[in-house]
């Protein structure tokens, strides 16, 4: 995963509006670095139909999983969209099949998970110097301690703040 937050936490309003997150993304802090390595997306249908508003399709030719129980908005001409539902582990097993191996995970209730299920190995979060007070926390509640190993801290001119970590088996 590869996300932004704010400094206390939260990756979104409550309303799910995204407006304290740097215009344009901000200054270039590794992100398209990190999508040449990523095969394919998994998003969650509340994620897809915020991009969607983005105007413009924000993946260009990668892959995109919606997970969605419910029918999907229209996907963007030229975009590679496919939706599915089910457990973690099965959706990882079934893009596996299809030879996809770097998954890179994105959206509040899917990170959650997918994290839950073991299913993340790597994640890198940017915090963003501003606090918003409530929204839709990066991470839920835990049934378990998740250990973490340290990988780097690296801090932008404007003030974002990127730490990455792998998750210790």
């Amino acid at each position: 995963m590869f996300v932004g937050i704010s400094v206390d936490g939260f990756m979104a309003r409550l309303d799910g509006g995204l407006d304290f997150l740097p215009e344009d993304g901000g200054e270039p802090h590794g992100y398209e670095e990190f999508m040449r390595t990523v095969d394919a997306l998994v998003i969650g249908r509340n994620t897809y139909e915020t991009v969607l508003g983005f105007g413009g399709w924000a993946y260009g030719a990668k892959p995109v999983v919606v997970l969605s129980s419910r029918e999907l908005a229209p996907a963007p001409a030229g975009s590679i969209v496919q939706h599915m539902q089910g457990e973690p582990k099965d959706i990882v097993a079934k893009l596996s099949a299809q030879g996809i191996g770097h998954i890179y995970v994105d959206g509040g209730v899917t990170i959650q998970g997918f994290l839950r299920a073991g299913m993340i190995q790597r994640f890198i979060v940017t915090r963003v110097p501003v606090l918003i007070g409530s929204g839709i926390p990066l991470f839920g509640a835990l049934e378990r301690d998740i250990r973490l190993r340290h990988v780097a801290t690296r801090s932008y001119a404007s003030g974002l703040v990127q730490s990455e970590y792998e998750v210790v088996a």
